[in-house]
């Protein structure tokens, strides 16, 4: 072979080589675009390369390389902020179910000792008045028990909205791991 076909030869070979990285790069980028998953056979198939060009060419393995990590660390990070998201909203409700519980438990007390208060007045008053105050008094005394009773029951349905926020928290946390075990695994 004379020298100006061999430099012929080597010349064309690098405009193949350059032409396949170009289009190796296009492909990588219409893949992050259409959100596809970037592996050596899909870049392979979308840039019209060989597999084999992707992994001896040291700039095309270079390219992959650097897509394929991106890639990963892409969806860790999406994965990880959803976690955050849900994780956040769980906690959110269940500090509110508390602060109701606690807001609940201190009416029930103001209200019982509101109620014992009147208790004994209406003991004052039944030693001192006669029959229609204290009929008044025990028809007050009587709703005021009702107060008591609503107040336990919306403070029994706050326990179990607790309960149960409680028992969805530990359930997505174990959710949650176990898809953070998977993606483990993935990689």
């Amino acid at each position: 072979m004379r020298p100006s076909n061999t430099a012929a030869a080597i010349a064309a070979r690098r405009t193949q080589t350059k032409e396949k990285l170009d289009r190796v790069t296009t492909a990588i980028g219409q893949l992050r675009r259409d959100r596809g998953r970037l592996t050596v056979r899909a870049i392979a198939e979308r840039a019209d390369v060989s597999s084999t060009f992707l992994y001896e060419n040291t700039d095309a393995r270079a390219l992959v390389q650097n897509a394929v990590t991106d890639s990963r660390s892409r969806r860790v990070a999406a994965g990880q902020a959803e976690h955050e998201r849900i994780e956040a909203t769980w906690r959110e409700r269940a500090l509110n179910a508390e602060a109701e519980l606690t807001r609940t438990q201190k009416e029930v007390l103001v209200q019982r000792q509101r109620i014992g208060e009147l208790m004994g007045q209406i003991r004052d008053f039944d030693q001192m008045v006669p029959g229609e105050s204290v009929q008044h008094l025990i028809s007050e005394n009587t709703t005021l028990k009702h107060r008591v009773q609503q107040l336990t029951q919306e403070h029994r349905k706050l326990q179990e909205r607790l309960e149960g926020a409680r028992s969805n928290l530990r359930f997505s946390d174990k959710r949650i791991a176990a898809l953070e075990a998977e993606l483990l695994e993935t990689r």
